[in-house]
């Protein structure tokens, strides 16, 4: 079999024949009367008529079976593939040794013929003309022993999309899965709207930015990590249902579950509170299920997960005392508390705080046993800045983080709307900052300004699509529903 570099060759040296003869082999336009898909259900509906249907149809070819005075081939499109059947005696003589010496796999082409059944039973298009519609000067993979390697799958995805029919549906299904979110808050009465990618203070996470100077304006400015005190300030302007997704950005490590550009669905609602954002996400996540998949059972990595409402509702402190036998709130002081994690063999945090070290404990032994969907309640004040106290417990927070399939899914919380108190949650932030926690919240003036103004009740919502389309395509790895996801550069040679 000839090397991909000698195939390379001969097919340019079939450019070159073709353009010697006259012939464009990358012209502007064809103009297709039915898409593949549109041209298989055409002839469905008109079977059994006196007149088979014409159509004008084009796609990338899939597969050729040249014989001596007819030829079979396969074309796809976005709709789906169809064969078609080219006869010397149809064609004439000149194309169709046109068609045989000029054309290879993955070349363009466009067809009009007629539609038929073979005697095999395949819809086929007995071919009247053609024309090529662009030349490939690279062979496409294998289509068994072709494109297998992940790294080279992520680097030519287009490829990947080309020879991996399951890979082309978990994209298409995320693109409609985002599409029905839309749906779902559009219906609701919620406003998409669009807010600053860069911005001059980082905020509404905790996390490290990517930073960025702008030249024009001479300042130096951060990619979002989230969107939430933009959207808020909405709120604040009277926009009571607001809704965005979008990128946000995070200067972090990537693994199966983390990747540091991702898309979030941000979601805020006036006059509204933790508990009624609980509803929404179950509702949401259900609606979107059964629209998506005709069922509200998700199969995940060997599981049954079921997102019918409603979810599950267990507080921090006792999804710990029922992993671990530690009840947190018997260790109201970092020490001792530390003692008790370093027993279990949890993650010492380099910069620790009482509310660090009971996340780090959560996610090291309870996280990952959170199968079903689940909300975890009742957070720690020093890891959640942005969220209201809870009135009989001020230590703790209105706020909750949803697990499905062992992956944290979303964080949500009564949004604090006290600028007295933010602005004393910022300065507590501002100090872990200066002890050299890069993820604390930076100070922000203008926010707590804002806020001065008036911010009603206010629940706020944010999850990532990334994670919910993993799940929805049983996807262990966040990079297969990522088109193009960041690679190391290739070594130079």
């Amino acid at each position: 079999m000839d090397s991909a570099g000698d195939q390379r060759e001969q097919r340019i040296d079939k450019l070159a024949a073709l353009c010697a003869k006259g012939i464009d082999p990358y012209p502007a336009r064809f103009s297709r009367s039915h898409s593949v898909d549109e041209a298989l259900r055409g002839f469905e509906s008109l079977e059994g008529e006196s007149e088979p249907p014409t159509v004008r149809t084009a796609g990338r070819i899939m597969s050729i079976r040249v014989m001596g005075k007819a030829s079979f081939a396969h074309i796809m499109d976005a709709s789906g593939r169809i064969q078609i059947y080219l006869r010397r005696d149809v064609v004439g003589e000149q194309a169709y040794e046109f068609f045989r010496k000029s054309f290879d796999l993955g070349d363009f082409i466009g067809v009009e013929g007629q539609l038929f059944r073979t005697r095999t039973g395949e819809v086929t298009i007995n071919a009247l003309s053609f024309q090529m519609l662009a030349k490939t000067l690279r062979p496409l993979p294998e289509k068994w022993h072709g494109l297998r390697d992940a790294e080279k799958r992520y680097r030519q995805r287009y490829l990947d999309l080309l020879v991996n029919e399951p890979v082309r549906r978990v994209f298409v299904l995320r693109t409609r899965m985002v599409s029905a979110i839309r749906r779902f808050l559009d219906q609701r009465g919620f406003l998409e709207v669009e807010t600053p990618v860069l911005q001059p203070i980082y905020g509404g996470a905790a996390a490290r930015p990517f930073e960025t100077h702008h030249h024009a304006l001479d300042t130096d400015l951060y990619l979002r990590i989230s969107d939430e005190l933009y959207l808020k300030r909405l709120i604040i302007g009277g926009l009571d249902r607001v809704y965005e997704i979008g990128h946000d950005f995070r200067n972090e490590g990537i693994s199966a579950k983390h990747y540091p550009e991702f898309t979030q669905v941000e979601i805020y609602q006036a006059y509204a509170d933790y508990e009624d954002i609980m509803r929404l996400v179950e509702e949401l996540w259900c609606d979107v299920a059964v629209e998506m998949l005709g069922t509200a059972q998700l199969a995940y990595q060997g599981h049954c997960v079921d997102l019918t409402p409603p979810w599950a509702r267990v507080s921090m402190r006792d999804a710990i005392v029922e992993a671990t036998g530690v009840d947190i709130g018997a260790y109201t002081e970092l020490t001792p508390l530390q003692h008790r994690a370093d027993e279990l063999d949890v993650e010492l945090d380099a910069k620790p705080t009482w509310g660090k070290q009971v996340d780090e404990m959560f996610s090291e032994y309870v996280e990952p046993k959170l199968i079903q969907p689940t909300f975890i309640t009742d957070y720690p004040v020093d890891v959640s800045p942005l969220a209201k106290r809870r009135p009989d417990a001020p230590s703790l927070v209105e706020r909750f983080e949803f697990f499905v399939g062992g992956l944290e899914c979303g964080n949500a919380f009564s949004e604090l709307n006290d600028p007295l108190d933010q602005r004393e949650r910022f300065e507590m932030q501002r100090r872990q900052l200066t002890a050299g926690d890069e993820e604390a919240h930076p100070m922000d003036e203008d926010w707590i300004t804002a806020l001065e103004y008036g911010m009603p009740p206010t629940g706020g919502l944010g999850f990532g699509i990334d994670r919910m389309a993993m799940l929805f395509t049983d996807n262990s790895s966040i990079r297969e529903v990522i088109l193009f996801p960041a690679l190391r550069p290739k070594p130079k040679a």
